[in-house]
């Protein structure tokens, strides 16, 4: 397994395919939203083998498997995901977790399914998750993946970079966490030299004591702050696999809070940025158990951060009660000041 392990390195200019005209205005509202679809696995049966948790009572639980049930089901929840994401009319779109070419998810390519349902759009793909044939869990092996995250845009775009974070090295996370990355998307803004940067994150789950997270997020600040000290206007999305809405509580559960979940909120930002979440509905699902509203625990992880030149107008959670991943969707409104 270990010949299998290499990491993508970092700063890889990204291709940008079927771009885009009209360019970023001052001062006109435009809608962005962001969906962790799990690839395409996390019907409400499923629970991955990876999350552990433990009832009120005591009861401890570990979810079951590595692989998605079979094709159709990669399809019902691809299709479903993409439908719902569909409705919202977004200028810009972020997702996660989807796979071009994996056994996990029956080689349903749903970078293919995104990018051809979403056809007037600029699409960038960054590459976080790529393994030869992982063989664990024994019980249902992962197999071969090429996955990653996908930026949708109806305005031009300039160019894009992949960003490697650090990952944990401990096994089996290491090979699982293999290329956690963000992207930044540059959209140059009319009438101005600057551009509004769409950055789209995944940040790392299974992290004891949430330290390789903390490095991740001291990497994106660092960034940040560079691009807005350029003047340029910055909208972060993404599963950021903290707690960024002080949710913890907020919503119905017959469990614990599981020990991966940790709250982030504004201090811990680079100076000028600030999130812009909601809590109406959970954005996440633990994996311990197959789902049932009102017992697994739920959390708001996705969601948004915006530098201080960019006005964050409305933020809503699309409650789609997990029918299509173990996510629902986050979508905001913004404009740049």
């Amino acid at each position: 397994m270990a010949k299998q392990y290499y990491r993508i390195e970092d700063n890889i200019v990204l291709s940008c395919n079927n771009n885009q005209h009209p360019q970023v205005k001052i001062g006109q509202e435009y809608t962005i939203s962001t969906f962790n679809i799990g690839f395409g696995a996390y019907n409400h049966d499923f629970s991955f083998f990876m999350d552990s948790g433990e009832f009120l009572d005591g009861k401890k639980v570990t979810g079951k498997w590595s692989t998605a049930k079979d094709e159709q089901t990669v399809l019902t929840n691809t299709n479903g995901a993409i439908s719902e994401i569909a409705k919202l009319n977004a200028d810009f779109m972020f997702f996660q977790e989807v796979d071009e070419n994996g056994d996990r998810s029956h080689h349903v390519n749903q970078l293919e399914a995104i990018t051809s349902s979403f056809n007037g759009f600029a699409n960038v793909y960054a590459e976080n998750f790529h393994t030869a044939k992982l063989l664990y869990p024994f019980n249902d092996p992962h197999g071969k993946t090429n996955a990653g995250i996908v930026t949708l845009s109806n305005k031009q775009v300039s160019k894009a970079v992949r960003r490697s974070f650090p990952v944990d090295e401990s096994f089996p996370n290491k090979f699982f966490d293999l290329d956690r990355c963000f992207s930044i998307t540059y959209l140059p803004v009319q009438d101005s030299n600057k551009y509004l940067c769409l950055v789209n994150v995944h940040a790392s789950a299974y992290d004891e004591g949430g330290v390789i997270r903390k490095q991740q997020m001291k990497m994106l600040n660092d960034v940040l702050s560079i691009e807005r000290q350029a003047g340029n206007y910055l909208v972060i999305g993404g599963d950021f696999n903290h707690d960024i809405a002080n949710s913890h509580g907020a919503f119905k559960t017959q469990m614990k809070k599981p020990d991966w979940v940790f709250e982030m909120t504004d201090s811990n930002l680079a100076h000028g940025f600030s999130f812009a979440t909601a809590k109406n509905a959970p954005t996440c699902r633990s994996t311990d158990i197959a789902y049932t509203k009102g017992v697994n625990y739920t959390v708001v992880v996705d969601g948004f951060i915006v530098s201080d030149n960019v006005e964050s107008i409305s933020v809503q959670n699309v409650d789609l009660d997990f029918k299509y991943s173990d996510h629902n969707p986050v979508v905001l409104k913004f404009r740049l000041k």
